[in-house]
């Protein structure tokens, strides 16, 4: 299930953040120059860590919200679904009874 959630956040989610994208990559060029080569690899390890925590909680939630979706839906079927339609020719068949 997780690949298939996966494939269907990837289908809906299609944010794009160039000014966001353009922000780190400005930040990461700064950083790069100002500290040493110890300290860069500790820092990319977090940064790593820290946007693989990102986006598992991002599919966690998109999942979260599959679910509830879900659920909603199966609630309102096993109400009966709506129609319009029958509503519509409720109204029409039945005048009698609306007025009551």
């Amino acid at each position: 299930m997780y690949d298939y959630m996966k494939a269907l956040q990837k289908r809906f989610d299609r944010q794009s953040h160039p000014e966001l994208d353009a922000q780190i990559k400005s930040a990461r060029e700064g950083l790069r120059d100002g500290i040493d080569a110890e300290s860069r690899r500790k820092l990319l390890r977090m940064l790593d860590a820290q946007n693989t925590l990102l986006v598992e909680s991002k599919l966690m939630s998109f999942t979260a919200g599959f679910k509830l979706a879900w659920g909603m839906a199966k609630e309102l079927e096993a109400d009966g679904l709506y129609s319009f339609e029958r509503e519509e020719e409720e109204h029409i068949c039945h005048p009698a009874e609306q007025e009551d």
